[in-house]
């Protein structure tokens, strides 16, 4: 009786919640590949790899080089391509290829590609598959960290070949017929400028070659087994008796290539393909399962683990172990090979908001390390990366590496060089960098007059203003928290009130300001760009993270700031595309989702709807955020309302499905939503846990009617990091009925540092 309790138990828990073995099939990879440049629907691609490794895979689509690597909407694959890729808009780095062939030789991309259907597709995050019906052969791969297995089922045929495209750019490439070997670099990359770039790789076969040739840019060369050019690739062949699986192991090294054959040797060895496959999807299940959601539809729980799926990606390890086990690094900085972590592909703009406080709070381990990988870009470039591809590079603003270096610490990090990052954050926000997007551009005005002027030829002057000011404050509760004196950081609460200095009062709105201190005119607040990056004054007024109850009062008190917060909702949908001379896609995905200037797609007002609970009304914050959740996000190809980039618009709704969200990185707090699920369970790393119970919630009980924390009543708007952190159990109750009373009292309010 005792063991079929017991049994009974084990399979009603994996019933509930879908876990152990189940969670990775939840998540679809597909999600958010629909798009094009004009228009996002999530800018993905199929990422097949392990959380944080140092590659991914992806089937190709597109053209080899193009960011739009896999669309959904495509017929034809090109070839599987190792990818580093964060962005299409950032392109890729280090990438290089393989695809299949039958018949005569085709290794020119057009050439060689194949008609596909998602019918005959299968897409997991721990392996993907696709019958390529041109060559009537089905590839199969699946990752680890450094390395990848690849299973091609071929026909019975005497003319049975794989191609491998080291891509243009320059390229290198040997065939090692007797070890069933090949070896390549690729040194193509997209942003940046790099002396000492090569992506090494090692492809090992289990089959003998039968015939091999090389070829370079369109040609193929004849009895020459090496090849450096421009764009170097090979073929080799297989004569096989019988319908057979041709078997590939690939790993690769910013290294060396004996480092690429220690990373194969280390993270595939003996192993055989279903093995790999079987430690990749268990990887996948104990990751995802740090959190648990049950109560909900299966396309919301589908929708909540592809969304998890999407924030274990970036930055990507940049690091490996050498033969003597230790811990080394190419360095997008300087170009040497240098003990220690590393790594990229991320960008600091979008990630700062809520990537990296869920990193905080549900996978600090790792947040750690990427800490370390801050020291080393510190000491090694000379400044904190904002945009990492794999190095700095030149695009969007602010110095937001800041509020990165700061949140980690204030959420209880430790064991990393913190006060070299506490120079580095200081250093960055007193210097222009090497590139306008390192460091602060416009410092020295920022620094007299308080602000970036409007007429001095600093693009998006407003938006840099107010994203100093905040950065500002994350520096000053960085140095509070280290302890460092008032004479040192009382400079940097000073600067985080400068968002006030772009506050135009006649109109309610951040607004661009000129070095004579007058506001530039004329203005429109439906205006893209200009003052503003990629948005508008409806969207950028809002970005006050660190002092929300200033900005009421600038506003003129809660209830003209409540009022505003609702204007964004009730404005029609127009806009004013001058300053880029065309419809950029955020406007459009703007336009089209009905819910008038709230521009969900992009980053600068995705904390807007929380700001309903510093002005008393959290009940709208509640409508809002489950509005945006049930419209905007399904695990589809269309499944984003904008660039899901780099886990950020995938952690806001991971965020506000549990019911809180981080509005201020830097502070200790969370701002109170409500749940989606009925029941959720974070298991943090500590060996504590944090429960989330709904049982009333529906479509319809969207409301929170009162909640308990710990089983006593908590009337607050917001909930702390380090209560949650000793574990914690969130009693929600739920109701088809807004309560207006509920966080309506001032006492109850989020964080504000004028409160302070």
């Amino acid at each position: 009786m005792k063991f079929l309790f017991s049994t009974l138990f084990i399979a009603l828990h994996i019933f509930a919640f879908g876990q152990e073995t189940a969670l990775a099939d939840y998540v679809n990879p597909l999600m958010g590949t629909q798009s094009k440049p004009s228009l996002s629907n999530g800018n993905t691609y199929p990422a097949i790899g392990l959380p944080w490794g140092m590659n991914l895979w992806t089937p190709q689509t597109g053209k080899m080089g193009d960011g739009w690597a896999y669309t959904y909407d495509a017929d034809k694959i090109k070839g599987f391509k190792q990818t580093h890729q964060p962005s299409p808009w950032m392109n890729d780095y280090g990438a290089f290829a393989i695809m299949p062939g039958v018949g005569k030789l085709k290794f020119k991309e057009e050439e060689r590609a194949s008609w596909f259907s998602h019918k005959a597709e299968n897409a997991k995050p721990y392996s993907y598959s696709v019958y390529l019906a041109d060559i009537n052969v089905t590839t199969e791969l699946t990752p680890t960290e450094r390395a990848a297995f690849f299973k091609f089922d071929f026909p019975k045929t005497d003319s049975a070949y794989i191609v491998i495209d080291a891509l243009n750019k320059g390229s290198y490439i040997k065939i090692l017929p007797k070890e069933r070997k090949i070896l390549g670099y690729t040194t193509k990359y997209s942003r940046g400028k790099y002396d000492n770039f090569k992506n090494y790789f090692v492809i090992q076969f289990d089959k003998d070659f039968d015939l091999t040739t090389t070829w370079k840019d369109s040609v193929f060369v004849k009895n020459q087994l090496e090849i450096t050019s421009d764009h170097a690739g090979a073929i080799v062949c297989f004569k096989l008796k019988n319908k057979e699986s041709v078997y590939a192991r690939t790993a690769s090294s910013f290294i060396s290539f004996e480092q690429a054959e220690l990373n194969l040797k280390r993270e595939i060895g003996s192993r055989n393909f279903e093995q790999v496959k079987t430690d990749a999807k268990n990887i996948w299940n104990k990751t995802l399962g740090r959190i648990e959601v049950k109560g909900g539809t299966d396309q919301q729980i589908r929708t909540f683990y592809s969304s998890l799926y999407r924030t274990l990606f970036f930055p990507q390890k940049l690091y490996e172990i050498d033969a003597q086990n230790t811990i080394k690094h190419w360095s997008p900085y300087n170009g040497k090979i240098i003990d220690g972590k590393m790594f990229a592909g991320t960008g600091f703009w979008d990630t700062f908001r809520a990537l990296y406080p869920f990193l905080n709070l549900v996978y600090p381990s790792i947040n750690v390390e990427m800490q370390e990988g801050l020291v080393n870009a510190y000491k090694e470039g000379g400044f904190l990366p904002e945009w990492s591809s794999p190095g700095y590079s030149d695009i969007m603003i602010g110095n937001n590496s800041a509020a990165v270096v700061a949140d980690a610490y204030i959420k209880g990090l430790r064991g990393y060089d913190v006060e070299t990052l506490w120079q580095a954050v200081k250093h960055g926000a007193n210097n222009e960098g090497p590139i306008d997007a390192v460091g602060r551009r416009g410092v020295q005005y920022y620094n007299t007059l308080g602000y970036v002027p409007y007429d001095v030829k600093i693009n998006e002057n407003a938006a840099r203003t107010l994203e100093y000011a905040y950065d500002d404050f994350a520096i000053y509760q960085l140095g509070k928290a280290l302890g460092k004196p008032a004479s040192e950081i009382d400079i940097y609460k000073k600067r985080a009130y400068n968002y006030k200095n772009v506050f135009d009062p006649e109109t309610g709105l951040m607004r661009g300001k000129n070095k004579d201190g007058k506001f530039q005119s004329p203005f429109n607040p439906f205006k893209w760009g200009d003052a503003f990056t990629e948005g508008n004054s409806w969207h950028y007024t809002w970005s006050v993270f660190q002092d929300i109850e200033g900005l009421s009062k600038l506003m003129g008190g809660k209830k003209k700031f409540e009022a505003k917060l609702d204007e964004v909702f009730s404005l029609p949908p127009v806009f004013d595309d001058s300053y880029y001379g065309s419809v950029i896609h955020e406007i459009r995905e703007m336009q089209i989702m009905n819910m008038g200037q709230y521009a969900h797609g992009n980053q600068p007002i995705q904390h807007m709807i929380y700001l309903y609970n510093y002005a008393g009304a959290p009940y709208k914050t509640q409508y809002w955020a489950r509005q945006v959740m049930d419209k905007l996000y399904f695990a589809t190809p269309d499944g984003y309302c904008g660039d899901e980039d780099n886990g950020q618009t995938s952690a806001w709704y991971v965020f506000s499905a549990l019911g809180f969200y981080p509005v201020t990185p830097a502070t200790d707090q969370y701002v109170l939503g409500a749940p989606l699920f009925k029941e959720a369970v974070i298991h943090l790393e500590n060996g504590k846990k944090i429960e989330i119970k709904a049982p009333e919630n529906s479509a319809e009980n969207l409301y929170v009617k009162s909640l308990n924390v710990n089983f006593r009543s908590y009337p607050k708007n917001w909930l702390s990091h380090k209560e949650l952190m000793n574990g914690a159990v969130l009693e929600f109750k739920m109701d088809n009925k807004p309560d207006k009373e509920r966080g309506s009292q001032e006492k109850d309010f989020p964080y504000s540092m004028s409160k302070e």
